[in-house]
């Protein structure tokens, strides 16, 4: 009776750990372990920091952890010089969400939004995190009585949210004048601001922007082109202007030169 007894016992915590315990899927942010084959809204908010760093080389983000999101692991690895295994555990997935300057994209929009509305910073919200975001988070984390080292870390970011929502553009709908552009013009690499190849995905829906107009990072609805990403800046890209990227010269030249409605999505 004692023996059945404690194969019952031990049947029943085995199942409490497999159908009670959480997955990976359920877990907190940071303490799953992401790898290849890996999927959901933690896959997809890795990419969105891999992309603010400059090293997920896709258009958008897709919640699925495959061989491009474990390359871009890797990048972002030997970059901070961790184990550089592809696989996103907490060490880097806690890595990956400190923000400092040269990182672009909505992540450092937010962090500005955040920063404007606790009074430290009056520049414009435009997703670079340029030497203005360096001194305003510095300002705060002279204010905050935390290590002023301008870098956007854990104890900064905590103390942000504190006083601050990670507020966002979405919502704000403008018209703009809109050009359209190629990978392969004069001059031109095909890798925009934030570190796609245009060359390589050719069916990226990108739009060239004025950072200080819609934010580097933002995804955006725009008229007759379809839901795209701010991911490149231009020289003759001043004010409501916009440049959408199309990969064919001749359907470019088509597109011309025409108002549009461009709605930021998030």
């Amino acid at each position: 009776m004692l023996k059945t007894c404690k194969a019952m016992f031990m049947l029943t915590v085995l199942g409490f750990f497999m159908f009670a315990a959480p997955t990976f899927a359920e877990a907190a942010m940071g303490d799953r372990i992401l790898a290849n084959g890996s999927s959901g809204s933690d896959a997809a908010e890795l990419q969105d920091y891999l992309m603010t760093k400059g090293v997920f080389p896709y258009h958008t983000s897709t919640g699925y952890y495959g061989d491009i999101t474990e390359e871009a692991v890797k990048d972002f690895q030997r970059q901070r010089h961790l184990k550089v295994d592809g696989i996103a555990g907490p060490e880097t997935y806690h890595a990956v969400q400190v923000l400092r300057k040269g990182d672009n994209g909505k992540h450092v929009t937010q962090i500005q939004n955040q920063l404007k509305e606790a009074g430290h910073y009056n520049g414009s919200v435009d997703g670079i995190y340029g030497a203005g975001t360096v001194d305003s988070v510095k300002d705060f984390q002279r204010e905050q009585g935390l290590t002023v080292d301008g870098i956007a870390g854990p104890n900064t970011r905590s103390a942000l949210d504190n006083i601050a929502d990670r507020d966002t553009e979405a919502g704000k709908t403008l018209t703009v004048e809109s050009t359209a552009y190629t990978a392969s013009c004069d001059g031109c690499s095909g890798v925009t601001r934030m570190g796609l190849d245009l060359n390589k995905y050719s069916d990226a829906k990108v739009i060239a922007v004025d950072p200080s107009v819609i934010p580097l990072g933002s995804i955006v609805k725009v008229e007759g082109y379809g839901v795209a990403i701010a991911a490149d800046i231009g020289s003759a890209i001043n004010g409501n202007k916009i440049d959408v990227f199309i990969p064919n010269q001749d359907d470019a030249m088509q597109w011309g030169r025409k108002d549009v409605s461009v709605t930021i999505i998030e």
